[in-house]
């Protein structure tokens, strides 16, 4: 730690040294085990993390494993209780099978439906990587008043939405978006 903050106040930007030990508990493991400590610096302080693994050191290094596989999972992972908390995956609540299975497949159209908005729309906003809920309340459920005319669908929004430039941003690229037919 104290390596990672003195790197930190050298270049003032958050900085991060990977270790590869082996330890073990006095009471609980009966052998060693590889464990994978990142000492971390914020402007917020100190962020340790550790890893216990089987992965031998031979086939991953410690920084590939920690940062491509452990953050990896664990970003799936969220990404699964994001649709389950967020897009309503798990209510599934009545006694009919099938009315289950139709709620979650509305779950997970919407759950593609607004990754694909992140993916096209929201790149390089500062909405790229919001979590579904934070897209859903502050994009998509606004007050607006559409009105339909011949040639025209017209969408009026709220002179004090705050997020009316994030919106125009998503309707120029959809716009730019090739029908497919």
């Amino acid at each position: 730690m104290a390596l990672v903050k003195a790197l930190f106040q050298c270049s003032g930007n958050s900085s991060h040294v990977f270790k590869d030990f082996c330890c073990r508990t006095l009471n609980t493991w009966r052998w060693y085990r590889r464990v994978i400590g990142k000492a971390e610096y914020l402007p917020k302080g100190e962020n340790p993390r550790f890893i216990v693994t089987s992965l031998p050191e031979s086939q991953y290094d410690a920084k590939v494993l920690y940062e491509q596989i452990y953050c990896a999972r664990g970003d799936m992972e969220n990404r699964i209780k994001e649709q389950q908390l967020m897009l309503f995956a798990a209510r599934t609540s009545t006694s009919k099978m099938r009315s289950n299975q139709i709620r979650l497949y509305f779950s997970s159209i919407a759950y593609i439906l607004l990754q694909t908005l992140r993916q096209l729309c929201l790149t390089g906003t500062e909405m790229a990587r919001a979590q579904c809920d934070t897209i859903r309340l502050k994009i998509l459920i606004i007050v607006a008043k559409v009105k339909i005319t011949v040639r025209k669908v017209w969408i009026s929004l709220a002179t004090g939405y705050p997020y009316k430039e994030l919106w125009d941003t998503i309707l120029y690229r959809l716009a730019g978006i090739p029908v497919q037919g």
